[in-house]
């Protein structure tokens, strides 16, 4: 009788058990994860964050990118922590926590084959981070490879968030 308790009780666990990245609030990015993150997001403006936990330049742009957040509710922020070094979840959210980016729609690259997931994405890009593509509501895109000046960033809202 134990054993079946034990049984059921571990079988119900893994059930209701969802990915660690996930349940922290990391969405686990994989194959395919890039069509679905363009179609929760089609016909509205959005930023797309590449960025690494290693990255120096993503440290000091991280907070700039949160305040833009704040400064421009109606822009999508997404973020993708593609690292190349493998790094735990909770490094990861507590920069994404102290840049005051947690309500983004936070993603971290979770395909060991991280070539496959950049080449989904744009099959030229080499890995480079930090990386912002902008994403205007019609689907056209602009790539800032390195740094993204908040001007810019400014800029290209107030051109693709219609006005009230």
């Amino acid at each position: 009788m134990k054993r079946v308790l034990l049984v059921v009780l571990l079988l119900a666990a893994n059930l209701t058990a969802t990915p660690a990245s996930e349940s922290a609030g990391l969405k686990p990015f994989g194959r395919g994860s890039w069509k679905t993150l363009l179609q929760a997001h089609a016909g509205r403006p959005t930023l797309v964050y590449f960025w690494g936990v290693t990255c120096g330049p993503c440290k000091v742009e991280l907070p700039q990118l949160g305040a833009f957040m704040t400064q421009n509710p109606a822009v999508d922020v997404v973020t993708i922590d593609a690292d190349l070094v493998p790094n735990a979840d909770q490094p990861a959210l507590a920069m994404l926590r102290g840049a005051g980016l947690s309500a983004a729609d936070n993603w971290v690259f979770t395909d060991g084959f991280a070539e496959r997931l950049r080449y989904e994405i744009d099959p030229a890009w080499q890995g480079d981070i930090p990386r912002t593509l902008l994403i205007a509501p019609d689907g056209g895109i602009v790539t800032i490879e390195g740094v993204a000046e908040l001007a810019t960033l400014q800029e290209w809202s107030a051109k693709h968030v219609p006005a009230k």
